[in-house]
């Protein structure tokens, strides 16, 4: 079964393609036949497709007119040019789509028709960034590939568990029924680590009480028991949380009204500040990469100290503002790039939850950490990462939708 995974973004969209078995689901996770990158950020005048298969990379530059972004490009390279690896492009079985924002209405994957595209179309006032792509990215594949199944899986659909206490804001009530409410996001990423968590401790999921950390330019948490979503740091936008990348987390919300009504900044520019110029950039400056900051802080740089202490001392808040709903904290699971590969982190997170008994293996925390447990064996939390393996998600509910539609 060839299952297409197409993840749109507001400047870039990522594509790859796997071969699966029509049999049982591989225990672990495959590698792709093919993946491709279309990116319009590069450069002013034209986009720039990279594609990759079969130990061959090529590029291919894209006008800015090409029509769907270059959607029709970017699938031609599948059956033709340097990197074929189908015969035609009706031996797709099956598309799958991240889709940033399903809303409160859809609490899995779900094959997409009429009804889904307009719920995608009504949503794009929530999710104005990524929303639209998606739909276009949907309408591109039925004018390119037909009557093919396309599949939804929304990064919101994890979180519809969560409790009314945990989804409604305290504002005037009537808000909430008008749709503004905690959303939550980076759903196919949490509900992906915690079962592979899962697995790492060899126990049920549903027996654990869990906080995934989902962290790498965006971050969040979530709280998981019972193999549900209980509640979770992001909201009504990704904006609100953790502190992030270049995104601030969540602030005093009369910053903002202060900025506009006293200081004269338009709402799109306040925005843009807190979208792009805040979180680990806005302290540290020359950019909002852990990476750099780490660096930096090493070779004595005051900003980047403080601005790893913020980023430390907010993640270990969230955490530890989250165990009380769950009643106690059986697993910690970190993914995502900063997640995986950011030892420092995870060593200075976890030194603050030593008064629960957890006691990090350092040796192992310094390691190669991925897919693996990196508290000791006596610790009283155990500790894991997960890699990240979004694509991977999409895949399993494709394969599951065509066989069980």
């Amino acid at each position: 079964m060839k299952v297409l995974v197409l993840n749109a973004g507001s400047s870039s969209q990522k594509s790859c393609l796997y071969d699966l078995p029509e049999g049982a689901f591989p225990e672990t996770a495959a590698e792709p036949i093919w993946e491709a990158m279309v990116d319009w950020g590069i450069h002013p005048d034209y986009g720039q497709l990279t594609v990759t298969a079969q130990g061959t990379e090529h590029e291919i530059r894209l006008s800015r007119d090409t029509p769907n972004h270059g959607l029709e490009e970017m699938l031609a390279t599948l059956v033709q040019g340097e990197t074929p690896v189908l015969g035609a492009l009706t031996e797709i079985s099956i598309v799958g789509h991240r889709v940033v924002h399903g809303g409160d209405r859809y609490c899995q994957a779900t094959l997409i028709d009429e009804a889904v595209k307009q719920t995608i179309e009504e949503l794009i006032p929530l999710a104005p960034n990524h929303n639209p792509a998606h739909l276009e990215e949907i309408l591109g594949v039925e004018a390119v590939l037909g009557d093919v199944p396309q599949v939804a899986v929304f990064d919101t659909a994890f979180h519809t568990s969560i409790p009314a206490a945990a989804a409604t804001y305290p504002i005037p009530y009537d808000w909430f029924e008008k749709g503004i409410r905690r959303y939550g996001f980076h759903g196919i990423s949490h509900r992906y680590c915690a079962q592979q968590a899962a697995t790492l401790v060899g126990k049920p999921l549903e027996s654990l009480r869990m906080i995934t950390a989902h962290l790498g330019n965006g971050c969040s948490l979530t709280a998981v028991r019972g193999g549900e979503s209980v509640n979770t740091t992001m909201g009504f936008t990704p904006l609100e949380g953790l502190m992030m990348g270049t995104r601030s987390g969540s602030i005093d919300p009369a910053i903002p009204l202060y900025l506009m009504t006293q200081m004269g900044v338009e709402a799109s520019e306040v925005d843009r500040l807190l979208n792009k110029q805040s979180g680990l950039k806005g302290i540290f400056g020359p950019s909002g990469d852990l990476r750099e900051i780490l660096q930096a802080r090493e070779g004595g740089d005051e900003r980047a100290r403080l601005a790893f202490e913020m980023y430390v001392l907010r993640l270990q808040g969230a955490i530890a503002a989250l165990i009380p709903q769950l009643g106690g904290l059986d697993v910690l699971a970190f993914t995502a790039g900063v997640g995986e590969n950011s030892a420092a982190v995870r060593s200075a997170t976890c030194a603050g939850f030593e008064f629960l008994g957890l006691e990090l293996d350092e040796s192992k925390n310094q390691g190669s950490a991925k897919n693996s447990r990196i508290s000791t064996a006596n610790s009283g939390v155990a500790v894991v990462v997960v890699h990240a393996q979004e694509d991977w998600a999409i895949a399993r509910e494709c394969w599951q939708l065509a066989r069980c539609p």
